[in-house]
């Protein structure tokens, strides 16, 4: 049986699984009242055991007093959305070239059908005035949203803005009455193995509490962006946009999704962590969109090989493949360097790097240190505002080597000139230079590292080739200065990524 990330999704209840939920949580409750046994001398163990407690424990006899105190301010969220719907039972028949085509053209066509589509989800009042927080599928394409708050009150509600980045909409509702609220905590703050709580509207049937505790952090699912919060509290459908609090009555995430493979919750459910909200509610409530940090590189992980390549230290930092037009090209940054801080802030991979990048305010002139030739540079860029869509990068324009054979096998691969009939065969475009690739032995490291046919090598040892002798020569430049692999920067459907190739096999 697949498993399967769903977003709330339909939902199957086991009444098995209910009942072996709470044993397991009654047996737990009766060990956490178990006096701890005094533990052996650490000295004379030479260290201390796992097993001594550290200090004293908090487990909560009840979370009525929360669930009191935090149910007001959470809300359900109904949408309605217009939808049309085609009845073939209405069709007319209509001869070509009939002036009866020109009406159906300028005033519709009879046969769609209009029909309303109801959908629902939570959501919570970060402040008096009513503004309210939900996840960004929840209301998507939504033309009518209704409020419902905790005492049955409902409410219109308009959209301030949104961003499907993070899957985070920012509502707002007028009202006589200042609204109960709830503020957002640090989500970094948590650890593994703390209590919390999830309130929401699962399967449409009100107001409900779960509790739980943090199973796992900094969990990815699809974005950039993400930083989930994972939670062993149940989530179902309804959920969606309902707030995950702390035992301090902290809102540290927004829950999102499931991990299921029946499409109801079995423990594992995510929240995006407030340490994201918060700044998307921030901008949102600000401008009506978000205004993240802007760099314009493309990027990826640095491995132990590639670090070898170049003469990295450690395999950390965020190696740029690609340079469009924006404010990293205007900052000097290259294709091959690698950034190993950011202001501030290390470098580790390139999921921090696009969030602190992210973070960063637009306008600011900041130090990045990058790693170009065996050595740091350290180099002033002014972040921009993140666009949506990014300039492709042309590579240097290099002249090929005439006297060269048209063909070579260089590290198990065949590479070959680009010329008209190659360029038809697979598709290329006049403007793609460098070598491509006719054939990969399956035996290859070039194979295991994923190179196939119809790749083109841009770069070999980050210096653009254009013909086998070329790529030959600086292969055998990296194995005398001692190099165990090189660098190639391989592009395919217009994409680049380094791939560093072993040179000892």
């Amino acid at each position: 049986m697949a498993i399967r990330t769903e977003f709330f999704p339909r939902i199957a209840l086991s009444g098995a699984l209910v009942a072996a939920v709470a044993l397991a949580a009654a047996a737990h409750a009766q060990d956490a009242q178990a006096p701890t046994p005094p533990a052996e001398d650490p000295q004379m163990q030479g260290e201390a055991p796992l097993s001594v407690d550290p200090g004293p424990r908090f487990v909560p006899e009840s979370f009525a007093g929360l669930s009191d105190r935090l149910s007001p301010a959470v809300v359900n969220i109904t949408t309605t959305t217009t939808i049309a719907e085609a009845d073939d039972s209405l069709r007319p028949m209509i001869p070509p070239g009939s002036p009866f085509e020109d009406f159906f053209r300028d005033f519709g066509d009879p046969r769609r059908q209009q029909q309303r589509s109801n959908a629902l989800g939570s959501g919570f009042i970060v402040s008096p005035d009513g503004f309210i927080v939900t996840n960004n599928h929840v209301i998507d394409s939504a033309d009518e949203i209704s409020i419902e708050l905790f005492h049955g009150d409902d409410l219109e509600a308009r959209v301030i803005g949104r961003d499907a980045r993070t899957d985070i909409a920012l509502l707002k509702v007028d009202s006589d009455q200042p609204l109960p609220f709830v503020e957002f905590g640090d989500s970094d703050a948590a650890h593994v193995g703390d209590w919390v709580l999830a309130i929401g509207n699962p399967l449409g049937q009100g107001f409900s509490v779960s509790a739980g505790i943090v199973s796992a952090r900094n969990r990815m699912l699809q974005g950039s962006y993400d930083d989930f919060i994972q939670t062993d509290a149940a989530i179902n459908r309804g959920n969606s946009g309902g707030p995950l609090f702390d035992m301090n009555g902290k809102v540290i995430g927004v829950n999102t999704a499931i991990l299921s493979p029946n499409g109801g919750s079995i423990g594992i459910g995510f929240a995006m962590s407030s340490a994201v909200v918060s700044r998307v509610v921030d901008q949102l409530r600000d401008f009506g969109e978000t205004r993240r940090g802007w760099l314009g590189v493309r990027i990826q992980n640095v491995d132990e090989d590639m670090a070898e390549a170049m003469g990295l230290p450690a395999a950390r930092g965020a190696v740029v493949t690609d340079v469009p037009e924006g404010p990293a090209l205007a900052g000097g940054i290259k294709s091959g360097d690698v950034i190993l801080k950011f202001g501030d802030a290390d470098v580790e991979d390139t999921r921090q790097l696009v969030r602190t990048v992210a973070d960063t305010e637009i306008g600011k002139t900041v130090d990045v240190v990058v790693f170009r030739g065996g050595k740091e540079e350290t180099l002033k860029v002014e972040v921009g505002l993140l666009e949506d869509a990014t300039a492709a990068a042309t590579p240097d324009n290099a002249k090929p080597d005439a006297a060269a054979p048209a063909d070579q096998a260089i590290l198990g691969m065949t590479v070959a000139v680009l010329d008209d009939q190659l360029r038809r065969q697979f598709s290329l475009p006049g403007d793609v230079t460098g070598l491509i690739v006719t054939g990969v032995e399956d035996s290859a490291d070039a194979f295991t590292k994923g190179v196939r046919e119809g790749d083109i090598i841009a770069e070999v040892g980050q210096e653009p080739v254009a013909s086998p002798k070329e790529m030959q020569a600086r292969i055998d430049a990296a194995e005398q200065a001692g190099r165990n692999s090189i660098l190639l920067l391989v592009r395919r459907d217009g994409q680049p990524r380094f791939v560093a190739i072993n040179l000892t096999n």
